[in-house]
């Protein structure tokens, strides 16, 4: 199983990075740091005669990297009680890949990849971070991906994630279904 992680944290080594590495460790997976990349936000072009339009970015690239992977990680911070902008930025353009001549596949494909999410916030993230992972559920459920899991962690300063003993826990038995 190959494995690719979409990182949507902002701030080197995070709480959310910390524990998706716990997660991770042992495997050889493709981190992608979505943050390192220019992925302007989705210009809505559905139903308009010319279609989408290339927006010139580095979103295509980052398709590209992920499509051939079976697993997919989408490592995310909790902001305001969602997944983190660039995250959703990025899954927002899925509308358009959706549609791209370049890409006719992209539903049938995605729906071969088994996913997981892996969520990091304070302010009780383990109920308040529910209506997010349901959001999850649902654009998963669109494209066909198998949801196959979740870990929300408990974090607000730098390595506090560290003493979240429970997600910490989660992350070792996700580490085990990925050998």
């Amino acid at each position: 199983m190959t494995v690719t992680v979409l990182d949507g944290g902002t701030r080197p080594n995070g709480n959310t990075e910390i524990l998706t590495n716990h997660a991770i460790q042992g495997k050889n997976a493709e981190i992608i740091y979505l943050k390192d990349y220019q992925i302007h936000p989705i210009i809505d072009m559905r139903h308009s005669p010319e279609g989408f339009q290339d927006r010139n970015d580095d979103y295509n690239s980052i398709i590209d990297r992920i499509l051939p992977h079976e697993i997919l990680i989408f490592s995310t911070p909790i902001y305001w009680y969602s997944m983190s902008g660039i995250m959703k930025n990025f899954i927002d353009r899925w509308s358009q890949t959706l549609r791209d001549p370049n890409y006719p596949d992209f539903k049938r494909k995605m729906a071969e990849k088994k996913a997981y999410v892996i969520a990091v916030g304070g302010d009780d993230p383990s109920i308040k971070g529910l209506p997010m992972i349901q959001q999850f559920k649902y654009i998963f459920d669109f494209v066909g991906i198998d949801f196959a899991g979740y870990i929300i962690g408990n974090g607000n300063k730098p390595e506090e994630i560290n003493q979240d003993i429970e997600a910490l826990f989660k992350a070792e038995q996700l580490q085990k279904k990925l050998k």
